[in-house]
């Protein structure tokens, strides 16, 4: 396991109370499997929470003017999810620092969308106790402040599945998507898709990913009313 300040200091805090820290990152069975007293990240967990919850917000409001409140609604629920979390504490190595007992293993601390989630959440709330918003500020913004200013509103909402209930609802058929042209460098792809019906395209749409572009090409057949 990895000392915690090592972390700290990529953060550039001098912790007050490193027992918070220590407190971020124990996992329940660290003391259960030993049959000691303590405590976990839970608490600490419920803080976090609220706080990054907070920021992102905050951040969207900032970046986004041209968001109503639907579509920031939808971005925060995107950022904050488990899945972006858990990018997030990948990232950051959190799995390295994380005290645990002999019941759980390694690996599975690794892997654990729930874990690593709960534990940045948990870590988060240290900071915001220990340091005050500002550095709890300047740390959320600096993990969040890309994702938020490239977050695509439209692949926020499901075009695909608008687009084959309205299909079924008529027919027992489904939609096909076809990629009319695919094009760039490797690390720079753009495609061409288009989404039909019995042969008549109802749609067409392109982006950076085949899903980006099935996204759009389903918005462009439910804007178009082609169903």
């Amino acid at each position: 396991m990895v000392p915690i300040t090592n972390l700290l200091a990529k953060f550039a805090i001098k912790p007050k109370k490193i027992a918070l820290y220590e407190l971020a990152i124990t996992h329940p069975s660290y003391h259960a499997d030993s049959r000691e007293k303590g405590g976990d990240y839970e608490r600490l967990e419920f803080v976090g929470d609220a706080i990054v919850s907070m920021v992102v917000a905050e951040l969207i409001f900032k970046e986004h003017p041209e968001f109503d409140q639907g579509e920031m609604s939808k971005t925060r629920a995107k950022l904050v999810q488990t899945d972006n979390l858990f990018k997030i504490a990948k990232d950051l190595q959190l799995a390295d620092y994380i005290r645990s007992g002999h019941s759980i293993a390694q690996e599975i601390i690794a892997t654990s969308k729930k874990i690593l989630e709960d534990v940045f959440e948990a870590l988060m709330g240290a900071i915001y106790i220990d340091q005050g918003f500002k550095i709890a500020h300047r740390i959320i913004k600096d993990l969040f402040i890309k994702s938020v200013i490239d977050i695509d509103v439209d692949l926020l909402t499901d075009y695909k599945t608008q687009l084959q209930e309205a299909i079924q609802a008529e027919h027992r058929e489904s939609v096909v998507y076809t990629i009319e042209e695919e094009s760039g460098p490797s690390h720079d792809r753009h495609f061409i898709v288009n989404v039909s019906f019995s042969g008549t395209i109802l749609g067409r749409g392109q982006g950076s990913s085949k899903k980006m572009a099935e996204q759009q090409a389903a918005h462009d057949a439910l804007k178009k009313k082609a169903v």
